[in-house]
């Protein structure tokens, strides 16, 4: 609990002195250091095209930091709220709000329990919001420590407040997607949509690209490609937990019942029971889960 701590704190001071398009796709390097941990300490198996993901996440986080773009610090948070507040941002704000609406009320209670793009988009779409200002909540502190106080300027809490709702709102739905569906196709999927989406955000409001060559921007997105493969090879090879499958065969077995008059009324027996063959019985099925 302490190193997570510790991990969390360290990703949100990152973002105060790096860019998100720099910072988000890095945190593939924690599932690398997962696998390899797990490997030693908990005596799993990591298996040939294991290390050949953890190689592709090494390069393509080479690749990503060789050409990204430097950080323009904003002097304070009102330069900061501008950029919030630019039309292509704020149709960005706006389409995110639609879409997210639109999952929660019409496609989460019909396609919820069974298509996992539904909890992942979710929580992917908001959290791009919600890295966008953790950085400025992040980039307010570091001016406030530095001398010049940002507390007294409403769009700080505004951020703030921002910040903890899109929290809440993206834990929510990725315990739901986690509850409902394998973990290991839901972290590389939400890896994918969250690190785009946190991208295309990060350079619609701060502008990353801006000043970029082409070269450097293929090479950046080169190695975002290069790392979503990695993270995907290491989550296929992962070996099956022996028990949770033989729990999954055994919640699946059917429950079959038998409906039958006898004297005017109708009574139920379970398959398991033995029945007579005087009565002209019904097979209904129960349930199949």
């Amino acid at each position: 609990m302490i190193t997570m701590i510790v991990g969390e704190f360290s990703n949100f001071v990152a973002y105060i002195y790096a860019p998100a398009i720099l910072v988000t796709p890095l945190g593939a390097i924690s599932i690398i250091v997962s696998a390899v941990l797990a490997h030693f300490f908990l005596k799993e198996k990591l298996q040939k095209m294991g290390v050949l993901g953890c190689i592709l996440c090494v390069v393509g986080s080479t690749m990503i930091v060789l050409h990204a773009p430097g950080e323009r610090t904003p002097s304070s948070v009102d330069e900061i709220w501008e950029l919030a507040i630019q039309p292509t941002f704020l149709l960005y704000t706006a389409s995110v709000i639609a879409i997210v609406l639109f999952l929660v009320l019409y496609c989460e209670p019909r396609y919820g329990q069974t298509n996992i793009l539904i909890y992942v988009g979710i929580c992917s779409i908001i959290g791009s919001l919600t890295v966008m200002s953790i950085k400025a909540i992040g980039i307010a502190i570091k001016l406030t420590m530095e001398g010049w106080s940002q507390v007294a300027h409403f769009q700080t809490w505004v951020f703030l407040m921002v910040a903890i709702s899109c929290i809440i709102i993206q834990l929510n739905y990725l315990n739901k997607a986690l509850d409902t569906f394998d973990t290991a196709v839901v972290s590389p999927i939400h890896y994918a949509m969250f690190t785009s989406f946190t991208i295309f955000a990060s350079v619609i409001m701060f502008k990353d690209w801006s000043g970029q060559s082409a070269s450097s921007i293929a090479s950046e997105l080169c190695g975002f490609v290069t790392i979503l493969s990695g993270t995907v090879v290491l989550h296929d090879t992962r070996s099956p937990d022996s028990a949770s499958v033989s729990e999954m065969y055994m919640s699946v077995s059917p429950q079959v019942s038998w409906y039958f008059p006898a004297n005017g009324d109708t009574w139920k027996r379970k398959s398991e029971e033995i029945l007579l063959p005087d009565f002209d019985a019904i097979l209904k099925q129960d349930h199949f889960t």
